[in-house]
């Protein structure tokens, strides 16, 4: 009755949906199933007896001693996920190569085979878990994705009023505790209300998509640019005083004022910014002082007649050219 059990499980091994191979300490291979075979291209009789970096020597020999040289002495379980390490072997998958791995994710379990209290040999299981990482990677992704919606203004594509606060914050504590330049310039489309009654919403719309991309290229990489209300946005600029800070936002009233031209009926929509400044240096000792300096200044920059910007208690404004 018991003769058929060896055979049984020499087929439930080879015909198992996993890999398995056994190891010695001389990190030789005893023995190796089906699974190995099929993706390797390597037979048992192939690999069996010699040492395993012999037929595979792209295989990662200090990590793999080392994991295994841990089952040798404490003769207990160890284990390798695909987020610690993706694959041990460089097998192909049968995933879609949209999936954005290059080789079959692999979860390894390393099992002592012990011989009274001695581990004898080493049993390596390699799972695919291919199927499983790309799933993870596309709801991180997605989660991704969701964030950085959360983070951006849906109509000019630019940070939100809540990220750009967030970011003050950030930028603010740095400022307190390491020094150096922190502006922040905050700007108003000049008579908006008169655009959306004469135009329709649809073109103002398009009046503030124009702003924010001419903020983008005007004030470059370094700045975080944010719509923070309807026709009111804000820059952040790390590491500019208020020199470098006054020459952008100078730049921007200049590049977005006089006319910027939209076809409506075939005539040109005309449409200027204010822009207030201040600087952290020498404008606030706190953030709530930082962000009254900039909204006053820019309360004047509006009373002035608009399209222009103006410092912080400053006494002259830099009307646009």
């Amino acid at each position: 009755m018991n003769a058929p059990l060896p055979t049984l499980s020499d087929l439930v091994v080879e015909r198992v949906g996993f890999g398995i191979f056994v190891l010695d300490r001389q990190m030789n291979v005893l023995m190796w199933n089906r699974f190995m075979h099929d993706h390797s291209g390597l037979s048992a009789q192939q690999v069996v007896g010699k040492s395993i970096f012999a037929s595979f020597p792209e295989l990662p020999r200090v990590w793999l001693t080392r994991k295994l040289e841990s089952v040798f002495q404490l003769g207990s379980f160890a284990f390798s996920s695909w987020e610690q390490r993706p694959y041990l072997f460089k097998f192909d998958h049968d995933r879609p190569i949209t999936g954005g791995v290059d080789f079959m994710q692999q979860d390894c379990t390393f099992m002592p085979i012990m011989r009274e209290r001695e581990v004898e040999a080493v049993c390596v299981t390699v799972s695919d878990v291919t199927h499983v990482s790309i799933m993870q990677r596309e709801r991180e992704e997605a989660v991704a994705k969701l964030q950085e919606y959360a983070d951006r203004d849906g109509l000019t594509g630019i940070a939100n009023r809540r990220y750009f606060e967030a970011r003050l914050r950030d930028e603010y504590t740095r400022w307190q505790r390491y020094g150096g330049d922190l502006s922040i310039l905050l700007f108003d489309l000049d008579h908006f209300k008169k655009i959306n009654d004469r135009y329709g919403h649809e073109t103002g719309d398009r009046v503030l998509k124009s702003f924010a991309d001419i903020a983008r290229s005007v004030l470059g990489p370094d700045a975080l640019l944010a719509r923070i209300g309807g026709e009111e946005f804000a820059a952040l600029l790390p590491g500019h005083d208020s020199f470098r800070a006054k020459e952008a936002g100078e730049a921007l009233v200049v590049a977005f004022g006089g006319t910027t031209t939209l076809s409506v009926n075939g005539l040109g929509v005309e449409a200027t910014v204010s822009v207030g400044l201040a600087q952290s240096a020498s404008s606030a000792s706190a953030l709530v002082d930082l962000l009254a300096a900039a909204d006053q200044a820019l309360y004047r920059a509006k009373s002035l007649g608009g399209n222009r910007l103006v410092l912080a208690h400053a006494d002259a404004a830099s009307a646009a050219a």
